[in-house]
């Protein structure tokens, strides 16, 4: 039996790149030919950011890079175009960052049913889409049904500390890694590609690591 290839994505629900990169793994696995197993890695882009919606995107980098309408017009519509390249509807300047904590914690929670990637789409879209507040529990359970997930189990795991370990295990492990932006790609336990690579980019490396 063909061994498969192991993906490790580093990503965060709150990043645009990373929704990219996700629609460029997926094109590039399914033209990879072999077996693949993707682990979700949960890197929060703001550990301890507050979880109440505050600022838009686009008013966040206006005071930190300062950044004028013009320049910051052009970057969030060069991220909206190559989005759309790859049949996303993005729409990140309107958005609200907030704690991405409990959104990877139910990443990991649907990972255990084999959703994860059901999970992370619907976050994703949430977020970047529709600019709704992903730290919200309320929101958090209706997102997680609609992935397939038993609002039930879900509502025990946001009001618990279930999966909470292993954010923060792969928190640090990032730190160890030297892993400081994402997406980042680590392909059977090597770095393999850091930032929105393309497709082509992506199954070379894919390509590279499965003759290994």
């Amino acid at each position: 039996m063909t061994r498969p290839v192991q993906i490790e994505f580093w990503a965060d629900v709150m990043c645009p790149w990373c929704w990219i990169g996700k629609r460029r793994l997926d094109s590039a696995v399914a033209r990879l030919g072999r077996p693949v197993d993707v682990v979700w890695r949960s890197f929060e882009l703001r550990p301890g950011h507050p979880a109440v919606p505050g600022p838009t995107l686009r008013d966040m980098m206006a005071v930190r890079y300062g950044l004028d309408a013009d320049r910051l017009g052009e970057l969030f519509g060069r991220i909206e175009e190559l989005g759309a390249a790859e049949g996303l509807l993005l729409r990140p300047a309107t958005a609200r960052p907030v704690n991405s904590f409990d959104a990877h914690r139910l990443i990991r929670a649907a990972a255990e049913h084999g959703l994860a990637d059901a999970m992370a789409e619907r976050l994703f879209a949430a977020h970047l889409t529709d600019n709704a507040d992903v730290a919200d529990r309320t929101v958090l359970t209706g997102l997680a049904r609609d992935a397939g997930l038993d609002a039930g189990a879900v509502r025990a795991v946001l009001d618990g500390t279930e999966h909470a370990g292993a954010v923060l295990a792969d928190r640090r492990r990032a730190g160890h890694a030297g892993i400081r932006q994402v997406p980042t790609f680590v392909v059977d336990g090597v770095p393999a590609a850091a930032g929105a690579e393309s497709t082509a980019v992506l199954l070379d490396r894919l390509r590279g690591a499965a003759g290994r």
